[in-house]
């Protein structure tokens, strides 16, 4: 089944909910994240990351605009924390501060490449959220962080990038933005798997394979303690390299002030 097709299905619109924001708000900034746990957010969760940012937003489970604070995310059966969407938006904001920037977290903890294919579920549900918060914004950009779970093998892992763009192609065009900027992270450096250097070498020729996308370094950050997860300082550091690499690719960010 299309995404197109299934955008008809009452069953899956069920997923997002009834309710949305209204169409009188004033129009946002869309910033949706997508990947794996480390996008989603498992960094421990401090009183700095509770605190609302004025201007930032993220949309809930039944679709409504509500104040961004951490964990963004609301369906992985595991436990939220502090992913890199709040410390992206807050960097954004200091470039252009009259701006309303809204978080769509659709990220899902231990799934790996394949399990993100279009038409399955996870693009699917992604893709839905995604336009529920078209309705009132437009999508700025594609923040993806994944990779863990291709890299203990090695056939997924040397087609990592074939499979990836095949992916975000399909979903720039699904989305009605075809050269959308699409911001990666790399894998962490601690990161104990067999291939995990060859998921970042793939990584890293995404911008190659694909326009309009960047790669940004994990070097130098930390993880929590479990040898998997980014830590929550590293989490925020990874937040503002990916506003750079955003802010690079779209100059006219700072210039619609």
């Amino acid at each position: 089944m299309t995404v197109r097709k299934m955008m008809v299905s009452f069953a899956l619109m069920g997923m997002i909910g009834s309710a949305s924001a209204k169409e009188d708000n004033p129009r946002f900034d869309i910033i949706l994240l997508i990947g794996q746990s480390n996008m989603a957010g498992q960094g421990k969760v401090e009183p700095q990351d509770r605190r609302a940012i004025p201007g930032v937003f993220k949309l809930t489970s039944n679709a409504q605009w509500a104040p961004a604070k951490d964990p963004l995310g609301s369906d992985d059966p595991r436990e939220f924390g502090v992913g890199p969407g709040r410390s992206f938006a807050r960097s954004l904001l200091k470039a252009r501060p009259d701006a309303r920037i809204g978080l769509v977290s659709a990220a899902v903890g231990n799934t790996n490449l394949q399990q993100w294919a279009p038409g399955g579920r996870l693009y699917n549900r992604a893709f839905l959220l995604l336009r529920q918060a078209q309705r009132t914004g437009r999508l700025r950009a594609i923040l993806w962080h994944q990779g863990e779970s291709d890299a203990n093998n090695p056939r997924r892992a040397k087609s990592y990038a074939a499979r990836w763009v095949a992916m975000m192609k399909q979903l720039r065009t699904d989305a009605d933005a075809e050269h959308v900027p699409i911001i990666v992270g790399e894998l962490g450096e601690y990161l104990d798997k067999p291939y995990a250097s060859e998921i970042n070498r793939q990584i890293e020729s995404l911008p190659q394979k694909l326009d309009n996308v960047a790669v940004v370094s994990s070097k130098g950050l930390t993880e929590r303690g479990d040898g998997l997860h980014f830590d929550s300082k590293s989490q925020r550091e990874l937040g503002r390299r990916y506003a750079k690499a955003f802010m690079a690719l779209d100059h006219s960010w700072v210039q619609e002030q």
